[in-house]
């Protein structure tokens, strides 16, 4: 069996070398010994939100300082011959025999963490995942990615059996967690609240921006009809009178599930609208799956951060968490998540399906400095908690207390 295996390196030397030293002691009294954690969901090279937090998740629990072991088991749609090393197992949809060898695997670590999202495993609404976790027997950890207001009878049947298995469930907003306690049976002592995590890409400090330098409002993700796209490109056409006009970039590849049912529809609606609102010139399809460093690179070079989904009911976004983790002004549609983590001033929350109110909303940022800079200045100081080593040491927290209340666990 293959695993992340954190490596131990030479101390540094010298009083910055003893104050690391300290520093380094304190987080581990605080976290407790290293332990073997396995993950279970989709994993890179599956192109999704959750195979990427799988991947910065896993990296940041194997981090030397905490000592741990990770492995990964990835759920795929067909069998994968070469896959990254961490992958001690892979979740075959369809397959009766990988669950039972996925769940052998995942019987020889202390703590397993499941990432739950309906579509990614297999089965009517992702049921596969419940024949697993029914035949591991070490604690789990259960994540949910997406919390339903008005789940079908399967859905919701399929998390409260997560539920009745999970010792923890973890919820990644206070908007999450007040949607499982109002909608689902959810034990509130065994709830916790750990934020999806992001690299800090925060630079040494934010430059004025230069004078007849075109601004940049950045949409990216993998693409599809709920992202809301055609609404911003109709706002960006109600500013072509500023001087100099925005550059409005939509970064990503169009979703696997959709480009597997409807291609290219979508991506190739917008590029219409663009020419129709006779804004070429304004808007730019990336049309690329992109490493994470050159994301946080994109991310960086952006002015605005939109997020124009059309979901009302969205308690996650891993998109929003990394745009404050880079310090930027958000405008997004009054989605839950964004109410919640725009609130304290480092966006403008505009209603959905309302290009009028997208427009007015960065015509504000954009032409006035002083709000844009207030307002990168608050998403700077929420970045801190949002990074991944914290959010990792959030997730050894719980993995240490469920090990501390097993003593037959890790013998």
């Amino acid at each position: 069996m293959e695993s992340i295996a954190a490596t131990v390196v030479d101390p540094p030397t010298g009083l910055a070398g003893r104050s690391a030293q300290r520093g380094v002691a304190r987080e581990r009294s605080s976290l407790g010994p290293g332990l073997s954690l396995a993950l279970v969901g989709t994993y890179p090279p599956t192109k999704c939100g959750i195979a990427t937090f799988d991947m910065a998740l896993a990296h940041a629990i194997a981090r030397p300082l905490l000592h741990n072991r990770v492995g990964v088991v990835s759920s795929v749609d067909t069998p994968r011959e070469r896959h990254p090393p961490e992958v001690v197992a892979q979740l075959i949809r369809g397959s009766r025999a990988s669950v039972r060898a996925a769940a052998e695997e995942l019987d020889m670590f202390d703590v397993v963490v499941v990432q739950h999202e309906f579509g990614i495993y297999g089965g009517v609404d992702g049921g596969d995942i419940v024949d697993l976790v029914e035949q591991i027997s070490v604690p789990l950890i259960v994540v949910l990615h997406t919390v339903l207001a008005h789940p079908s009878r399967n859905q919701r049947a399929i998390i409260e059996n997560l539920e009745r298995r999970a010792k923890f469930v973890v919820a990644q907003s206070a908007a999450a967690q007040s949607r499982l306690l109002a909608t689902y049976p959810v034990s509130p002592d065994r709830l916790r609240v750990i934020p999806h995590g992001a690299c800090l890409n925060l630079s040494a400090h934010v430059p004025p921006r230069r004078p007849g330098r075109r601004p940049v409002v950045l949409t990216w993700g993998l693409i599809g009809p709920g992202k809301g796209i055609e609404f911003a490109i109709e706002a960006v056409a109600q500013l072509r009178d500023l001087d100099p006009s925005p550059r409005y970039i939509v970064l990503g590849e169009t979703h696997p599930r959709v480009l597997e049912s409807e291609g290219e529809a979508y991506r190739e609606s917008l590029i219409a609208k663009a020419r129709a609102l006779e804004v070429e010139d304004m808007v730019e399809f990336r049309d690329v799956y992109l490493k994470p460093r050159s994301i946080l690179a994109a991310i960086r070079a952006a002015d605005v951060v939109l997020l124009p989904y059309l979901a009302r009911d969205q308690v996650v976004s891993g998109v929003l968490v990394e745009a404050i983790a880079s310090g930027k002004p958000v405008v997004a549609t009054r989605f839950p998540h964004a109410a919640e983590m725009l609130g304290q001033g480092s966006g403008i929350l505009v209603p959905h399906e309302d290009h009028r109110a997208i427009a007015a909303a960065l015509r504000s940022l954009l032409t006035d400095h002083g709000l844009a800079s207030r307002m990168a200045a608050v998403a700077r100081r929420e970045a801190p908690p949002l990074a991944w080593d914290v959010v990792a040491a959030a997730y050894q927290r719980l993995a240490h207390a469920l090990v501390l209340s097993n003593p037959a666990v890790g013998q």
